[in-house]
């Protein structure tokens, strides 16, 4: 393996080990260890932990200054919708209180998505998104062929919308989908009426009815979120 390829694949296992461990809360704003305690930590040369601090500071998580060193940034300043800090939250098991918060997001994006699709879509996008119902159907109820269907479902309506900015979102659509489904599915127990409820939406869209599709997908997030708020209510009595 070249050199510059052998650095470049040791920067970037360092990145993701270091940024997880940022996010599941090893490391505080105090600072981080000294570029030589990171190449013995990490078994990397200087420029490979150079090439990641790099990576690490274009993520929001880390600053690195001359006489202040590396620093771990407040987490206001991190770029949470950045694909790999996603991931890291998933994979960090993320409080019920950051799962309120993905799905706050998603209310306030995907019912006009919704909205968006029952106007413009195409038909192969509307058969897109009846494709990925059928699979949830066909699918056992929490498992992860259902996960990936319902998944697909709704980046589905993404496509759909034929805007841009909402396209783009996918990639924090599918992180919080993949967070809150696996915890608010088993709370509400019932795959025929999770199906029914997706259906709606596919109809309205179908039909051409923006008004009803965007209230059909409202009314589908606002009972996950109101799964998490009784349970984060609950965790405080």
């Amino acid at each position: 393996m070249a050199l510059l390829d052998r650095n470049f694949n040791l920067s970037h296992r360092m990145v993701h080990e270091l940024g997880k461990a940022i996010i599941c809360g090893e490391y505080n704003t105090d600072g981080l260890p000294t570029e030589a305690e990171l190449c013995d930590k990490f078994g990397v040369s200087r420029s490979a932990v150079r090439e990641a601090v790099k990576m690490l500071s274009a993520k929001g998580l880390i600053s690195s200054k001359p006489r202040q060193g590396i620093r771990v940034q407040a987490e206001e300043e991190w770029n949470i919708f950045d694909p790999d800090l996603l991931r890291w939250s998933l994979e960090s098991k993320p409080s019920m209180k950051v799962l309120k918060e993905f799905l706050q997001v998603r209310i306030a994006i995907e019912p006009e998505a919704a909205a968006l699709a029952a106007r413009y879509a195409t038909q192969e996008q509307i058969d897109a998104i009846e494709a990925a119902l059928e699979r949830m159907k066909n699918a056992e109820d929490n498992t992860p062929e259902d996960l990936d269907a319902d998944i697909a479902f709704h980046i589905s309506i993404l496509y759909a919308s034929n805007n841009r900015f909402y396209v783009r979102l996918r990639d924090f659509i599918q992180t919080a989908l993949r967070v809150s489904i696996s915890h608010t599915s088993p709370m509400k127990g019932n795959h025929e009426g999770i199906v029914e409820d997706h259906a709606k939406v596919f109809n309205a869209i179908k039909n051409r009815n923006p008004e009803r599709a965007k209230h059909s997908m409202l009314l589908l997030i606002d009972e996950a979120l109101n799964f998490i708020e009784e349970e984060l209510a609950s965790k405080s009595n």
